[in-house]
């Protein structure tokens, strides 16, 4: 995949480095030549000096090969423009902007344009965390949306299965601690009055969850 970056702060150069660890051909925009260095000499990349909604510096860039474009710089103006030059004039298959507004980051995401608003997606995160605190987090992956947790099996769920409170994508019991032994449960595996189950949820998915608990 041939993806193009506009942003090279720390949003920019995670992911700049995540998609050419993984193989892909990425070209890194910005103007200011010290955070382009700032990626270091062992990313396999390329890196654009330049404005990043500049016809120029895009095309320099390789816009018309593009997969993926992604605009993370810190201005939302910025972002919006480039983002939009490359889904309208370009057809870029994949377009993606950073916004720090999340009333902009909505109207522009009703209007088509793919928005990341990390206010907002941060503020129900831990909302999320906060009004489930039953469900304490014993790890979590990524920026918090998969967490493992465990809870004793509640006794109405006692002789029931995996399968049932499994959610594929969403939800899954990886181990079932019982009687000072531990293993992993297929679907069919029943619970057990003082079982301890350990599970894999997107954190999204906490509601979910909960009504399943509650069956």
């Amino acid at each position: 995949m041939k993806a193009i970056i506009m942003g090279c702060g720390r949003m920019g150069r995670q992911i700049s480095r995540l998609l050419a660890n993984s193989g892909h051909d990425v070209t890194v925009i910005d103007e200011d030549v010290n955070a382009l260095e700032q990626l270091g000499p062992d990313f396999n990349g390329e890196k654009v000096n330049g404005i990043g909604f500049d016809r120029k510096i895009l095309l320099q860039a390789g816009i018309e090969q593009a997969d993926a474009f992604a605009a993370t710089s810190p201005s939302d103006n910025m972002n919006i423009v480039a983002a939009r030059i490359a889904r309208n004039i370009f057809h870029v298959p994949r377009v993606v902007a950073r916004l720090t507004d999340p009333k902009r980051a909505e109207i522009y995401r009703r209007l088509g344009l793919v928005t990341i608003s990390m206010i907002n997606w941060g503020a129900e995160r831990i909302f999320e965390l906060l009004t489930h605190d039953h469900l304490d987090p014993i790890m979590s992956f990524g920026k918090g949306d998969v967490i493992l947790t465990s809870i004793e099996i509640p006794i109405h769920l006692e002789s029931r299965t995996v399968r049932d409170i499994t959610v594929p994508g969403e939800i899954s019991v990886v181990v079932i601690s019982r009687e000072d032994e531990a293993y992993v449960p297929s679907l069919g595996t029943e619970f057990r009055k003082g079982d301890t189950i350990h599970l894999v949820i997107n954190v999204s998915a906490m509601d979910r969850l909960q009504a399943l608990l509650d069956l």
